[in-house]
């Protein structure tokens, strides 16, 4: 099995909450969770799969603690990595920039020389748009605890299934 680092930036705890459910379902251990408020940018490139989450707030903002941790992660060498993205939002109240900082985060890492996986179809989804939703997919991994946690599971399971590691 590859080397999966999970890294995740949360104000609320939410996307803390899905990142813990995501090592769960695959057997990473604690030590390779990480939340970006604390983590070394530099510790991206000892993994092989890194699902990198976050939370957007306001009209499409990162979560604050991956304002600092993007910058130094987008000088990282992470040449052969597949890269995973997941992220929290609230598709009612931001129904139109609805999990955008994920797209941000995937801007930003685009020049490491990484490879994204995990898209899915957008099927059962109530935003009105979002920048993650891209080529009729979604970038990953995108859920509302907000308005419809109860299809977060089936949503996990179908990105972890994407992810194809």
């Amino acid at each position: 099995m590859k080397k999966i680092g999970i890294f995740f930036g949360s104000s609320s705890g939410t996307c803390e909450d899905i990142a813990g459910r995501i090592a769960a379902k695959l057997n990473v251990a604690a030590d390779d969770v990480h939340n970006v408020a604390d983590a070394n940018a530099a510790s991206l490139e000892q993994y092989e799969v890194l699902l990198l989450g976050g939370s957007t707030w306001g009209m499409g903002d990162l979560q604050d603690d991956w304002e600092s941790f993007l910058p130094k992660a987008a000088q990282c060498n992470l040449n052969g990595k597949k890269v995973g993205l997941f992220g929290c939002g609230d598709s009612q109240s931001y129904s139109d920039t609805f999990c955008d900082s994920l797209a941000t985060i995937k801007e930003q890492m685009a020049g490491t020389g990484c490879t994204f996986v995990g898209e899915v179809t957008p099927k059962d989804y109530s935003y009105d748009e979002t920048r993650c939703e891209q080529n009729g997919k979604l970038i990953g991994l995108l859920a509302d605890e907000v308005n419809e946690s109860d299809m977060t599971d089936e949503r996990i399971e179908e990105w972890i299934a994407a992810l194809g590691i």
